[in-house]
């Protein structure tokens, strides 16, 4: 029969080789065209390959190993969807029937001294330790090989609790109830790190190695945002079919304030300046396979549903693994949310080439003076961090301030209602 070579597939000129994370199928499972067969972590995205026809697979890598482009690393039978996967021959000859099979030697040896048959229990435990009674010296009665005889004869310690416990009983006492010893947990683990996590290690390392990297604080009163979202968060969910979240609000003030401030939208290249005049906003997603930072696109074009609508889709394939190199390339600016774990205050790190990172925070209902009297308000403290070399303190304080101040303003025309 014909047969279909799986191979690791090009995923950019970038990317090089990746890890094989995981297998959806066993070896000699009958798989389905366009069935997931596995899963691929490479230093910038995870990526899963399918089946290109149907057809029985024969597995050809590892599951952890490192793996080349191009790398075959299973193969396909291709025959019709029919049938189950077939037996083992070995394990159909496993299942034949016990009275096929020749006697075991203990269950016609008898007691070399009393001339009776050997009791169920020593029959038992001569037929799995393959230890003959009849060369096993009895201390029974009568001379008769018990069960403890055979125990010591297999090696098994004389004070072990079950040697214990077999002895009183062949002298007709009630074994004690041996203690369960506590099970030593392990003090440490070690595990290698996964591709994406080393190279967002190095990304880490390198920002803060290469950049002037300084922080500057805010903190938004979030309750035009907070009454917004309360009030029409039922018509704008039936008008979108999606619901209205925090995010949408803070890249759209993004927007407005790079577009005032234009030097935070820029990246140092070399000793050139690259000022950029679009608007793709990266948003940070944590995931069990580290943080990625998928783009949204024409940020400063579309509504607040169109961004909810692509922060969706993002978050659901960076958590599913199906995020592209396209996916996460061309950002200008990135937001990061510690807030929704709880975080109060914190200073991001840049995301080089980009010369700015917004971080928000927690929402806290906390006391503050509004026109001279003390009034209790839902608090957000935000921090932005910048590179010094290319943004002045002035550029990046105006620009957080600009943020501050779309926040407060929000309106409803922003909602597109």
């Amino acid at each position: 029969m014909p047969t279909l070579d799986v191979k690791i597939p090009s995923m950019g000129e970038s990317i090089t080789s990746g890890v094989l994370a995981k297998w959806h199928v066993r070896d000699g499972d009958f798989v389905k065209k366009d069935q997931p067969l596995f899963e691929l972590e490479t230093d910038k995205i995870t990526t899963e390959g399918t089946a290109e026809a149907a057809g029985r697979v024969a597995l050809k890598a590892a599951m952890g190993s490192e793996v080349k482009i191009g790398q075959l690393v299973a193969t396909i039978e291709i025959v019709a969807e029919t049938g189950e996967r077939k037996p083992d021959a070995g394990k159909q000859g496993v299942t034949a029937s016990a009275s096929s099979l020749p006697p075991s030697p203990s269950e016609s040896i008898r007691s070399p001294v009393s001339g009776l048959r050997n009791p169920p229990a020593v029959r038992r435990l001569a037929a799995e330790t393959g230890i003959d009674p009849a060369t096993v010296a009895g201390t029974g009665k009568g001379g008769r090989v018990t069960k403890t005889d055979l125990l010591a004869a297999a090696g098994a310690a004389a004070q072990t609790p079950e040697v214990k416990a077999q002895r009183a009983e062949d002298r007709g006492q009630k074994p004690a109830s041996p203690e369960p010893e506590p099970a030593s947990p392990a003090r440490y683990t070690r595990r290698k790190l996964t591709p994406l996590r080393q190279r967002l290690a190095q990304r880490l390392v390198q920002a803060q190695r290469e950049a002037a990297m300084l922080t500057t604080f805010n903190e938004v009163d979030m309750s035009a945002v907070r009454d917004l979202r309360v009030k029409y968060q039922e018509p704008f969910t039936k008008k979108h079919g999606i619901k209205l979240g925090f995010m949408s609000f803070f890249v759209k003030a993004v927007v407005r304030a790079l577009q005032e401030v234009p030097a935070v939208n820029a990246q140092l290249d070399g000793d050139t300046v690259v000022e950029n005049h679009y608007h793709d906003i990266g948003v940070a997603v944590s995931t069990d396979r580290g943080l990625m930072v998928p783009v949204l696109r024409d940020c400063d074009r579309v509504s607040f549903a169109d961004i909810e609508q692509q922060l969706a889709t993002a978050a659901q394939k960076a958590r599913e693994g199906k995020m592209t190199l396209a996916d996460l390339e061309g950002g200008v600016f990135t937001i990061t949310n510690g807030g929704v774990f709880g975080s109060l205050l914190s200073t991001p790190i840049l995301n080089a080439p980009q010369c700015a990172i917004l971080g928000m925070h927690a929402i806290q209902d906390r006391p503050v003076a509004v026109n001279g009297q003390v009034v209790i308000r839902p608090m957000m403290y935000l921090a932005l961090s910048y590179d010094h070399r290319i943004v002045d303190g002035r550029e990046a304080v105006t620009f957080l301030v600009k943020v501050k101040q779309a926040i407060e303003a929000s309106t409803l025309q922003q909602l597109g209602l």
